[in-house]
């Protein structure tokens, strides 16, 4: 269990300081090929709930087992060997530096008054159609993605981490993976990818709530507003976004942040009203960006000194 505290830590480290090299083959590359080849083959006839379960049990199942035997065998080395190769695999699983540099990408284009090259750049990472937002709407886009990927890319897989080291990192990124790749509602993956989605949303559903609530106590506080008053406000517009996690950590950043998320969004023209979230004290400005990327870092470091705690009073007691 000690060795497992002090791989889950050099994880954090190592993602914090280097991140995925770059030249380096990642290894949801890997899971998404063998998604897209499981899914040509599963992904037609009847009965496509039950192939896409069958989908999910072997992606997750692969992934886990694989990355069990690999930390198992490295272990079998030497305890010292063991926790490198847990540590690095832990590390490459989380996004605090690739999602820093992503939301970067867009922030400096942006103060420099290139909107057109911040325009692009948001169009990587995000699906809504970007050709035409404002600043406040291209830093709109940006903080929601990284608040909502402050979980899902960091504190999330952080969390089965803890509770499974390596493996129960890369098992909840198989099932990340999934939800990226199949969980969408129409017609070619609506019963196929119903699985996956619901999967995703169990993995998520406890990370995504702590991750909210220690933006909320654990960040630098933008708004006028009372702690109470930001907790009853997150609790209430948390539940608005259609997703059942994204909602409480978008909803915890806008009233931390005293800025309004959510609004009107277009996919390929298309338009979608999502609800609003937060109060708008401020209007949204690029300096909140990096004030999302700091609180990204803050919760990280929050929620691995939870773990750690938790994780010592376990070796104790047992």
């Amino acid at each position: 269990m000690l060795a497992h505290l002090i791989a889950c830590t050099l994880g954090v480290m190592l993602d914090r300081l280097i991140g995925d090299p770059p030249k380096m083959p990642h290894p949801v590359r890997w899971i998404g090929n063998t998604i897209q080849w499981l899914t040509t083959r599963l992904n037609k006839g009847e009965y496509r709930k039950l192939k896409g379960l069958l989908l999910v049990l072997l992606v997750v199942g692969i992934t886990t087992i694989v990355s069990y035997l690999i930390v198992i065998a490295a272990y079998m080395v030497g305890t010292i060997f063991g926790i490198l190769v847990e540590g690095v695999m832990i590390a490459i699983a989380l996004a605090q530096k690739s999602l820093q540099q992503a939301a970067m990408d867009v922030y400096t284009p942006l103060v420099e008054g290139d909107i057109k090259e911040a325009r692009v750049k948001l169009s990587w990472i995000v699906g809504r159609d970007t050709d035409k937002l404002s600043v406040p709407e291209v830093t709109r886009g940006v903080v929601e993605t990284v608040s909502e990927n402050t979980s899902d890319g960091v504190t999330a897989p952080l969390f089965w981490s803890f509770l499974f080291g390596a493996a129960g990192a890369w098992m909840y990124k198989a099932v990340n993976t999934l939800d990226s790749m199949v969980a969408y509602k129409n017609e070619k993956f609506g019963d196929f990818g119903f699985v996956a989605a619901h999967t995703d949303d169990v993995f998520n559903y406890i990370p995504s709530r702590i991750t909210g609530f220690l933006m909320l106590i654990g960040t630098k506080k933008e708004s006028v507003h009372s702690f109470l008053y930001r907790l009853k406000g997150w609790l209430r517009d948390a539940k608005k976004h259609p997703s059942p996690n994204s909602g409480f950590l978008e909803a915890a950043t806008a009233y931390q942040l005293g800025i309004q998320l959510g609004g009107t969004n277009s996919y390929k023209g298309i338009i979608s009203e999502r609800a609003k979230m937060g109060e708008p004290e401020t209007e949204l400005a690029p300096r909140h960006i990096k004030i999302a990327i700091e609180q990204m870092h803050a919760v990280t470091i929050w929620f691995w000194f939870i773990g750690v705690v938790i994780g010592g009073i376990y070796i104790v007691i047992t």
